[in-house]
């Protein structure tokens, strides 16, 4: 195992992102799919960071190294934050017509069957298979620049600071599972199947019911899918196939987070950030660091 990259947990708390400014409904280039992928995300994280602090949670009492109960507590702390700050941009959501109470129950109803009939070694190989694809998902767009040109501003901080502290706290999840839990290959990577499956029905269902809200009916959305579809997937620069290699790597034994180190772009971050306690000024700095 390498950890290679590997830094300190910080949760970062009280940050003012602007969300309760002018932010366009279609804020991703004025792109309707490409803004609600980003959307139906965004409406998961609150009730998903619950289920991955309650399922971290269950195996904490028997923690016996001191490191790791205190990546675990501060990884509950960012957890928490980040269900807080999309929350709030959540919220606006409410005046596209979207019913995020309605969204938030359903998923809260479904992670509550979850828990009560799966074991817990279950949940915590669930979680940390969502962890390794939050953290890729961040390998793979944060350092984009041909992506996050199109972000409007507010939304590419908020997104460059939940990616800088997703990869922070990347193993902990995992290495719960594997030193305490003591959770096998066949039920870490099984989780991993089953979870990239029905998230990204899920993700695709949220996306239709926006995009109805948005008034693009079963046509226009047909129109629509095929280029989102090809933003996604197509070879090499797909948002998806971009970070292909990292997510197969989570099937190869002996495989652990810190394999694939730290963002390049995130000691940028970190040092702006120190220096002003702004994140979007780190955003933009990290956007002034990529390359076209």
């Amino acid at each position: 195992m390498s950890t290679a990259g590997k830094t300190a947990i910080v949760p970062r708390e009280n940050l003012d992102f602007g969300l309760d400014g002018d932010i366009p409904r279609h804020w991703l280039g004025g792109d309707p799919f490409k803004t609600r992928f980003f959307d139906a995300l965004s409406v998961t994280f609150p009730e998903g960071e619950r289920f991955f602090i309650s399922c971290v949670r269950d195996y904490r009492e028997q923690v016996s190294d001191v490191s790791l109960q205190e990546e675990i507590r501060a990884f509950m702390r960012q957890e928490a934050q980040h269900g807080r700050v999309h929350t709030l941009y959540n919220n606006r959501l409410k005046a596209h017509g979207i019913d995020v109470d309605w969204l938030e129950r359903m998923q809260r109803e479904t992670q509550d069957r979850i828990r009560r009939h799966r074991s817990r070694k279950m949940t915590i190989a669930t979680t940390a298979a969502f962890e390794h694809l939050t953290a890729i998902m961040c390998h793979g767009f944060v350092e984009r620049k041909d992506l996050v040109a199109d972000f409007d501003p507010r939304m590419r901080a908020m997104y460059a600071w939940h990616a800088m502290e997703e990869v922070e706290h990347k193993a902990v999840a995992f290495d719960v599972m594997q030193k305490v839990a003591n959770v096998g290959y066949l039920r870490r990577t099984g989780a991993m199947l089953m979870i990239s499956f029905f998230y990204l029905i899920r993700t695709f269902s949220l996306m239709h019911y926006m995009l109805r809200k948005d008034g693009y009916g079963f046509w226009r959305q047909t129109l629509l899918w095929p280029a989102g579809l090809w933003w996604l997937y197509k070879p090499k620069r797909g948002l998806w196939t971009g970070v292909m290699g990292h997510y197969l790597q989570y099937f190869r034994p002996g495989f652990h987070p810190w394999d694939e180190g730290q963002l390049h772009s995130y000691q940028v971050w970190l040092e702006v950030f120190n220096r002003t306690d702004d994140p979007l000024e780190a955003a933009d700095g990290v956007y002034a660091s990529l390359k076209a």
